[in-house]
């Protein structure tokens, strides 16, 4: 286990820039654009499944002058279909050829080593800390997806990357796409000025179907397998609250001014994920969340079929509550100020890219960096996966000092942290046990 000794939790707010309207001197030298300009924009797609494509999508529906030049993926079949599919929508704006289609484990430094203005970043979650470090080290803007790590040791590198981007002045923007919806931004506004009065706690419900699962392909190695299926791996996802529940636990987290979380309690399972080649993630989960002020959040996932499904973030204070749906298809305030917000039908996924090429035309007048926030909210679902597998109460700097196991090395023949027994199960979390075959 690693320990940290620069970042715990009563200085992790003070490591990076928070603000997504924050006024920066200067401007990175990497780039060729200044105030008032329009060229186009370049950009660099690393990852090109459905939230790859689906992001390189928002930001040429947020500008009509940026074109995406180079995409890469590990694996060369969907870093090629990638080019049909984008361009079937965006023509020209579409910039790609074969040539330019990179593939493999390195594939992503062949973007970074290219002439583009920023890039997306939506791998597996296991390789955005490297990625984004080495980005902002390549002098590139950055999308990151979220989440944006999967233990501690990634957290402390997103910080890392986030104060070399401050220092450099690249902007970053989270996939936290709830920030950026503006019907969400203007409630929680409202919120944090006190319309429900003091906030006391939250809970954050993310219920879901079963998750996908890809069969096995004839030839594949077991690093290939997972690789596919890399959403149903803790070692690449660190489990469904930090894949997907992250984004109600960040609108939660949002509304109470964005504090981070001293421990957290929980338990889970798996009720009805149960056959073979099907990972070793849980299917429900329940986190308490404390902080030091007393307040508290609850967080509940689930991915069950067949059973009630939402994504609704609740938040209680001392004159009433209000609701808030994932991009803000669910506004309601009840109480002594109780209304029904207007829900615009702008989405936060385009607004994210809207505001980070805008970031990026203004020539240092503007400047983003999400790092902060987008870090405390992925360690906040990771705090929360840690306590239900151990079955202990698990504090802030016991979330930063861990370390998953991973790879020895990046290659189809690697070895993964975990591999199926003769039935193809694979080993899962056992509070106080360790783990174990299930």
């Amino acid at each position: 286990m690693l320990k940290s000794t620069e970042t715990n939790r009563r200085n992790f707010l003070k490591t990076s820039a928070v603000s997504t309207a924050a006024l920066a001197a200067g401007f990175s030298a990497s780039s060729r654009l200044y105030a008032g300009e329009t060229s186009t924009l370049k950009i660099g797609l690393v990852g090109c499944g459905g939230r790859g494509c689906g992001a390189a999508g928002n930001a040429m529906e947020a500008d009509e002058n940026v074109k995406i030049t180079c995409v890469a993926d590990i694996f060369e079949d969907k870093a090629k279909a990638a080019i049909p599919l984008l361009k079937a929508q965006y023509g020209d704006r579409m910039d790609v050829t074969e040539d330019t289609a990179y593939s493999g484990f390195d594939a992503y430094k062949k973007v970074l080593e290219s002439d583009v203005d920023y890039v997306i970043l939506a791998t597996p979650q296991y390789f955005r800390p490297l990625m984004l470090k080495e980005a902002i080290a390549a002098g590139k803007h950055v999308f990151a997806e979220k989440p944006v790590a999967v233990d501690g040791a990634g957290i402390r590198m997103i910080l890392e990357a986030s104060e070399m981007a401050r220092q450099k002045k690249l902007n970053l923007v989270s996939g936290l796409c709830n920030r950026y919806q503006p019907s969400s931004q203007k409630l929680v506004k409202k919120i944090q000025e006190g319309l429900i009065g003091d906030v006391v706690s939250c809970v954050a419900n993310r219920m879901g179907g079963q998750l996908w699962v890809r069969t096995r392909k004839e030839g594949d190695t077991e690093m290939m397998y997972q690789m596919r299926n890399w959403v149903n791996f803790c070692w690449m996802t660190s489990e469904y609250i930090n894949d997907v529940t992250i984004h109600q636990i960040d609108v939660a987290l949002w509304c109470m001014n964005d504090p981070t979380p001293t421990a957290a309690l929980g338990f889970g399972g798996r009720l009805a994920r149960r056959q073979a080649d099907t990972g070793d993630m849980y299917d429900a989960m329940a986190v308490t969340y404390e902080f030091e002020d007393g307040r508290m959040l609850q967080a509940n996932s689930r991915q069950i079929p067949g059973a009630w499904g939402g994504a609704i973030t609740t938040v209680h204070g001392s004159k009433g509550w209000a609701k808030i749906g994932n991009c803000g298809h669910v506004l309601e305030v009840y109480g002594e100020n109780a209304c029904k917000p207007k829900i615009e039908p702008f989405t936060g996924y385009m607004w994210e890219h809207k505001t980070l090429i805008d970031a990026i035309r203004s020539g240092g007048e503007t400047y983003v960096n999400n790092g902060t926030y987008m870090a405390n909210s992925t360690g906040a679902a990771l705090l929360g996966r840690m306590a239900a597998y151990t079955g202990q109460r698990v504090t802030w700097d016991e979330m930063l000092a861990e370390e998953l196991p991973k790879p020895e090395n990046w290659s189809w023949d690697a070895v993964p942290p975990t591999l199926p027994n003769e039935k193809g199960e694979y080993k899962i979390a056992i509070p106080a046990r360790g783990w174990e075959y299930m």
